[in-house]
């Protein structure tokens, strides 16, 4: 019979698994077309070297996860798994923060550098990044919260069963 500690391990990595491929899916498809000035222009997550990153970084640690979940429970690999956990939520944190730096210009601009917002030309494009954001975020926190676990498990045991 599985081990507490595992199944809540595994429901931590599919919740993950769910955040990080919806991020991805709805930054794929964040895409619209507008015109100003009789000029028309297409907004797409390819567009910006940040989203795509955003985009790489989610799919990456959705692979990671759906490879993890498939290796046995008792592996011998469980402290490699931790290191490549923390290595996830350093790369998943880092491009939510790159895509949020990119947002936050597409929604307000930067009136120092004379770039202009583009959520008022572009709505639904913005709304979909938004919403990958905010999927990234969660898949972010779920790594977090799924690497404390790891922590826990793995040197949490050794040390407490150290007792006097």
């Amino acid at each position: 019979m599985p081990d507490l500690k595992m199944i809540h391990a595994a429901v931590l990595r599919l919740l993950a698994l769910g955040a990080t491929v919806a991020a991805v899916v709805v930054m794929v498809t964040s895409h619209e077309t507008a015109t100003v000035l009789n000029m028309k222009f297409t907004a797409k997550y390819n567009n910006t070297e940040a989203f795509m990153y955003f985009v790489v970084a989610n799919a990456v640690a959705s692979g990671y996860s759906l490879i993890v979940l498939l290796l046995p429970c008792k592996s011998l690999c469980w402290r490699i798994i931790l290191i490549l956990d923390v290595v996830m939520v350093v790369l998943l944190a880092s491009s939510m923060s790159a895509a949020l730096a990119i947002a936050q210009v597409g929604k307000k601009g930067n009136s120092h550098a004379g770039w202009l917002p583009i959520c008022g030309q572009v709505p639904r494009f913005c709304d979909h990044v938004g919403g990958a954001i905010i999927s990234g975020i969660a898949g972010s926190s779920l790594y977090l919260v799924l690497l404390l676990h790891s922590i826990y498990n793995v040197l949490g045991s050794a040390i407490f069963s150290l007792k006097p």
